[in-house]
Formats: structure tokens, C-alpha cells, sequence
């Protein structure tokens, strides 16, 4: 979003109507850009953003009476004969059936007129009464031609109508039938029986190794090649560090250093270093890439590193968001060579608390690339490979440290969800052979903990001299939300107690260790995780929610995440620079960082929506090899077109609620399906079997057997 536009969506929050002079005079940006700033304020008024008295004075949509007629939001299909539109800013979706959505398209921001309600306004029918907006989403499809025109079926299965390609002849005549391909909408205007999209490139064919996963990746944005510019400018990239390159640089080549990572790591960003003061406190080091030295801003690499936003991780491979020469190379704080890094060296008082500390741009040299899986052995099990021999009593220091740092985190209200995460074994040919959950021990928590301090206090350091930062801000959580789950929780017999009218870290921290005394817990804390709102970049710090932080950045990982890369490159111009801090810079930074904020942010989604893509697939692959056979779930959460069941390896599939004996009903309050006596809840554990599973679907089917311990089929 233009800056100036989130100015005016800010100023008209306290809902004191204004005209367009008055919002300009607030904005105070110079008589030239009047014009701008009328042309903006049509624009959020055509997308019913903003809303125009008879008198000219412009106000929210939402606070205008026009919305108690009209309500702004997303319209989502189903594969089913309807939809739901979820409205901005409310937790409850409205019911759309298919007669009613107007050609609306899935993701199409629509306005909808309320047509039936329910007294405590929980169940609502709409109409979609006007599509504001097209879903502008890159989609991936499959071409075939028909009497002449060029066609696509679309991987995503709720796009019903007819799709015809248009674009450059000479690109459309090489395309044949099965070739996978990018489109984009062209505009959210229908055609009678055409829909038409634009061609953007082609991907490969449906029969090519790898076509599903490609797919996946093309359609949320990204792309594994490098483009010319930026392998052109690796030649001049060197792949080692010279002594021209250390100049200035404090020199920590003689401290003990040394990474923790996974096995298959290899692109490392963090390194640690710990020494004993004769005060008795700690001295911790952590060590980070400097990946900003290399990627200069503006740069072919630095544009497509924002570009992309993050590295994105996926079964198999890595889609990283600088090149490997890099990403692997010079850039990764490899053991037994010299690398350039920006450390933030903390001395720690014996309460866990930072109470001074330094940060240099420095040269380092690690002793050992270690694993997690062996720190744990030493950590949990005191076995210790022979090769950590010489580090383990400094492991065993920092892990004491670590429980330090986290007992104080703890205190002030950090919360842990301890949600599972779900691990895809593939073999040579990208196969899925075994899906189990990631383990997860002291040794992933120890350097969770020194991250989150170090990127504390790197915030706390550009944020207390009030220049321009990148900060990773986490909201509070909706009370309805709140109040929703744990009306949940009451159904399903756990009484969970907690002060929802002003949510605290500490609250939420309370809510969580009382489920944890439940064995529906794994299930619970997913459900619980999604009451919250989602962490965002942005300049404005309003503190951090989920990690209880009143100022948090991400400053430890400039490999994987641009928002990181800009945090370095901050530093090294406030501190590390000759002129030091300048109003040009101030002004340079304050300009861009917006536009980074909000982009990094919106990568940052895709890339999470990419890694969700292809755990599906590769479940649905690994579970088409299973049909038949028999599971033990726990029911995740329920619908109005079925339950989903999450088997203990973390798998999901769906029992379609036309497979239950019985007609059933969804009670929304409880979350659950009714039909007579008979109730399907959130946690309930049951014996499942694979009905179905389709690969290119990314779909699971499944049939319940039983309730466990109740041994009639339901």
C-alpha cells in the first residue's frame, strides 16, 4: 500500500469526517502532490475503501451508513453450489449461495447485501451485490486447444467457466496440449461463457519430472532461475574473503565460534561465541552474515533479492532468495574459513537481562559446523561425538545460559504454542517414502532464544535513537476470536479460564498451559495459534504480541529474509559508515522502507502458502500408496461440508459429510457436525480410512471408522 494512503486510512480512524483540504494540509507533502492525493482518495473510493458524503468529506467505508446496507470482503468458492464471503475486520463469513454470487470468482473482493440473519447475527446469507476487485493472483493450468481457440483448465478446481488464453502470437504457437503454463486475469469484467487470462510464461509440460512442484512455485510468485543480470554481476562476487576486505573490521577470528544448524544445512547465517566474565555474567556473541557487503543496494542482486523477499523451503529443495554462490558460498558462515559478519557480542547478568552490549562489523572464523541432532545428544543425553569433545563444556555453559534468557522471556509473557511441524522424507526421484513430525529439542530452543535476544536488542538500538527501522510488529488478538475458541473448549468439556476483555502475552501464555494438560492438545494450540493475528513488517513499532516484546526486528537471518538484509544495511549506514547518520539517509530510508515493509511481508505469505501447497501434494503422493489402509486421528476441525481428521504423523484429509451415516448438521457455535445424539467434535480421536488421495488434487479423502473406544461405526 502507497504510504500515503495508509496516512489517510490512519488519519480517518478516529471518524472525524474530512474534505480533500484537509486531509492534504494533514499530510503536509507540498502543494505538488494535490493532485496525487485526489487521485488516491477516487481510488479508495472506488474500491469502497473510503466513502464520499453528499457534502464531499471523505470517511471509512465502515463507518459510513452505506455499510449497514453493503459489506465489503472476500468472496471464496467451493467446489460445491456455494461460497463464503469472509468480511474485512469481522471473524464470521457470509453464506453465498451459487444463484447469488453474481460471476463472482474465487478472491474477488466483492460487496455483499446481508438477504437472511440469525438473531445473534452467527448465521448469514448474502448477495453479492457488486465485484469490486479481481483476484489479480497468478494462476498455473493446464492448455489445451478447442476449435481453434487456446484454452486452459485451471490447477486450482474452483475456477468452473471456460478459460481462453490470450498474449503474443508468436509466444501462444509454441505452446502445445499438456503444457503447463502462468496466467493472470486481465480484468475483473466476465464474459457471457469466456473468462480470459493473459499468458505469462510457459512452466513446462504435465509429463516433465518435477512439472507439480514448478507449478506450485510459478503460482505464488516465485521462480528458481536467476535472471541475467544477477549471474552477470556473480563474476564480480569474490568467493573468498581478502584482507582488503577487512579493514575496519574487528577482528574475532581467534574467539571459539561455531554454528548449529541442521544436517542438511547449508546456508548458515548465525553463528555463537560465549565467554565467562570475572563478574560472573555472560559474554555471548551472535554473529551474523553480512550479506549486505556483497549485495549492494540497487544493485541486479539486491533488486531481486527484494524481489523475492525470502528463501523458500520446501521438501526437497531450497528456491533461495540469493544465489547459491552466495547463499552457499562467501555469504554462509562455513567452519575453517574466514567470513565477514555484523555481530551483536551482549553481556548477560545471571536473571537472563542484556544489561550491556555492542554491535561491530567483524571478521569470524568458525570452529565447527554442529547439528542440532548431536547438540541434543550432548545437551539431553550427555553422549558427546568425538569431534564436539573440545566445545561441549561451552555448549553445556550456553544451554545454561539459554535456560536463563528463556525463564526471563517467560516471565514477561512469551508464549509457546509448541505446535508440531510435519517432516516429508523423499528419495532420489523427490518420492515421498516417510512423513513423520520434526523433532524438535533444548538445542532448536537454545538458539531460538539467543536469535530473539539478539534481534531485540538490534531493535531497541536503531528504535532508541528514533531513525527509520524495520520492525516485526505482532498485534493483539481479537477478543471474539478468543471468545469463539474457547466456547469450543466449554463444548468439548475443558474449562479453560482467562480475562479475554484486555488479552495479555500473559493471558494467552495461562490459556496455552492449561491445554497443555489436555491430550487434544496438538490440535488445540494449532486452533489456539490461529486466533491470533499475523506477525507483518512494518515501521511503526507497536511491540511484538506472541513473543511478549515491546521492540523486535528480524536481524539474524539476511540470507533467507530481505527485511534482515535491510536491518544490516541500516546499520552500516547509521554506525558503521564515515558521514554516520545524515538527513539524506534519514529521508532515503524513511521513503523506501514502507514499500520493503509491505512487500516483505506479502512474500513472506506466498511463501508460506507455497510450502503449504507442496507438503499437500507431497502427502497426497505419499498417501495414494496407502489406500485402504487404516489410521489413528484426531478430528482437527469441522465444517459444514465435512471434518477434517489429522492422523498423528500430522497428514490431514477430509470425510466429506456426505459420507456419514445420517444427515448431519453444522453447529457453528461448538464447531462441531449433529446429527440426533450422535456429535463429531474438534479432538475427538478416531479410526480413519484412506478412501482417496490425488496427487494433483492435493487431496485426501477419508472414511470414519469409529470413535476410539466407541466400537459402533458412527
Amino acid at each position: 500500500m502507497d504510504s500515503i494512503e495508509k496516512f489517510i486510512l490512519n488519519l480517518l480512524e478516529d471518524k472525524v469526517p474530512r474534505d480533500s483540504i484537509q486531509i492534504i494540509e494533514a499530510l503536509d507533502i507540498g502543494p505538488d502532490m494535490d493532485g496525487k492525493v485526489v487521485e488516491i482518495l477516487q481510488k479508495l473510493v472506488d474500491n469502497y475503501t473510503l466513502y464520499r458524503t453528499k457534502k464531499g468529506k471523505y470517511m471509512l467505508f465502515n463507518d459510513s451508513e452505506e455499510s449497514t446496507h453493503y459489506l465489503k470482503g472476500k468472496f471464496c468458492d467451493t467446489q460445491n453450489d456455494y461460497g463464503f464471503v469472509s468480511i474485512f475486520g469481522e471473524d464470521s463469513d457470509i453464506f453465498i449461495h451459487a444463484r447469488n454470487t453474481n460471476g463472482a470468482l474465487d478472491g474477488d473482493t466483492v460487496l455483499v447485501e446481508i438477504i437472511s440473519n440469525s438473531k445473534d447475527n452467527k448465521k448469514r446469507e448474502g448477495r453479492i451485490a457488486k465485484i469490486i476487485g479481481h483476484d489479480s493472483k497468478q494462476k498455473v493450468g493446464e492448455v489445451y486447444h478447442d476449435e481453434g481457440r487456446l484454452m486452459i483448465k485451471l490447477d486450482d478446481p474452483k475456477y468452473k467457466k471456460l478459460i481462453m488464453v490470450r498474449g503474443e502470437h508468436n509466444e501462444l504457437d509454441r505452446l502445445v496440449d499438456g503444457d503447463k503454463i502462468l496466467v493472470e486475469f486481465q480484468s475483473p469484467k466476465r464474459d457471457v461463457d469466456y473468462l480470459y487470462a493473459t499468458f505469462k510464461e510457459r512452466i513446462g509440460h504435465k509429463n516433465d519430472p518435477d512439472i507439480d512442484i514448478l507449478s506450485s512455485i510459478a503460482e505464488c510468485g516465485f521462480r528458481v532461475d536467476f535472471p541475467d543480470e544477477v549471474i552477470k554481476e556473480l563474476e564480480t562476487i569474490p568467493t573468498e574473503v581478502s584482507e582488503k576486505d577487512m579493514v575496519g573490521r574487528t577482528d574475532l577470528r581467534d574467539l571459539t565460534i561455531f554454528t548449529i544448524d541442521g544436517d542438511d544445512t547449508k546456508d548458515i547465517d548465525d553463528a555463537l561465541s560465549l565467554e565467562i566474565l570475572e563478574n560472573g555474567n555472560y559474554k555471548l556473541g551472535v554473529h551474523i552474515a553480512d550479506v549486505s557487503y556483497y549485495v549492494k543496494e540497487n544493485s541486479p542482486l539486491d533488486l531481486e533479492a527484494r524481489s523475492r523477499g525470502t528463501s523458500v523451503y520446501l521438501t526437497d529443495r531450497v528456491i533461495p532468495m540469493i544465489p547459491h554462490q552466495l547463499s552457499n558460498g562467501i555469504c554462509s558462515l562455513n567452519p575453517n574459513v574466514d567470513r565477514l559478519a555484523t555481530s551483536c557480542i551482549m553481556e548477560i547478568d545471571k536473571t537472563g537481562k542484556v544489561v550491556k552490549y555492542d554491535i561491530l562489523e567483524t571478521v569470524i572464523r568458525s570452529r565447527i559446523q554442529m547439528t542440532y541432532k548431536k547438540v541434543n545428544d550432548i545437551l539431553e543425553r550427555d553422549i558427546v561425538a568425538p569431534e564436539y569433545t573440545e566445545f561441549a563444556d561451552n555448549l553445556r555453559k550456553m544451554y545454561e545460559l539459554s535456560k536463563l534468557v528463556r525463564k526471563t522471556k517467560t516471565d514477561r509473557g512469551f508464549i509457546d504454542f509448541d505446535t508440531e511441524e510435519i517432516k516429508i522424507l523423499v528419495d532420489s526421484d523427490g518420492k515421498p517414502t516417510e512423513v513423520k513430525t520434526r523433532e524438535h529439542g533444548v538445542g532448536e530452543e537454545l538458539i531460538e532464544d539467543f536469535m530473539i535476544l539478539a534481534n531485540e536488542t538490534v531493535a531497541n538500538h536503531i528504535y532508541n535513537m528514533e531513525l527509520p527501522g524495520v520492525y516485526r510488529v505482532h498485534g493483539d488478538p481479537k477478543e471474539e476470536r478468543l471468545k469463539k475458541f474457547l466456547n469450543v473448549c466449554s463444548a468439548i468439556g475443558l474449562n479453560i479460564r482467562g480475562d479475554l476483555k484486555k488479552p495479555s502475552p500473559k493471558v494467552i501464555q495461562s490459556i496455552i498451559n492449561q491445554l497443555k494438560q489436555s491430550p487434544k492438545f496438538k490440535v488445540l494450540s494449532t486452533q489456539m495459534l490461529s486466533c491470533m493475528d499475523k506477525a507483518i513488517y512494518d515501521m511503526r513499532n507497536i511491540g511484538h504480541f506472541g513473543i511478549a516484546s515491546k521492540c523486535y526486528t528480524h536481524f539474524t537471518s539476511p540470507i533467507r529474509r530481505y527485511p534482515d538484509t535491510t536491518i544490516h544495511r541500516l546499520l552500516k549506514n547509521y554506525f558503521f559508515s564515515k558521514d554516520g547518520i545524515t538527513d539524506e539517509k534519514i529521508e532515503h530510508f524513511n521513503e523506501i522502507l514502507p514499500e520493503i515493509c509491505e512487500h516483505s511481508s506479502e512474500r513472506e505469505r506466498a511463501s508460506i502458502e507455497c510450502e503449504r501447497l507442496v507438503d499437500e501434494l507431497k502427502t497426497a503422493e505419499y498417501m495414494e500408496s496407502h489406500l485402504g489402509e487404516e489410521f489413528k486421528g484426531m478430528i482437527s476441525s469441522c465444517t459444514n461440508f465435512g471434518i477434517f481428521v489429522q492422523l498423528d504423523n500430522l497428514i490431514e484429509g477430509l470425510v466429506p459429510i456426505t459420507s456419514l451415516n445420517g444427515v448431519y448438521s453444522y453447529d457453528q457455535r461448538t464447531e462441531s457436525l449433529v446429527s440426533g445424539n450422535k456429535r463429531f467434535m474438534i479432538g475427538d480421536e478416531v479410526i480413519v480410512k484412506c478412501i482417496n488421495a490425488n496427487k494433483k488434487e492435493r487431496k485426501i479423502d477419508f472414511e470414519i471408522l469409529k470413535k476410539v473406544g466407541n466400537y459402533e461405526k458412527e
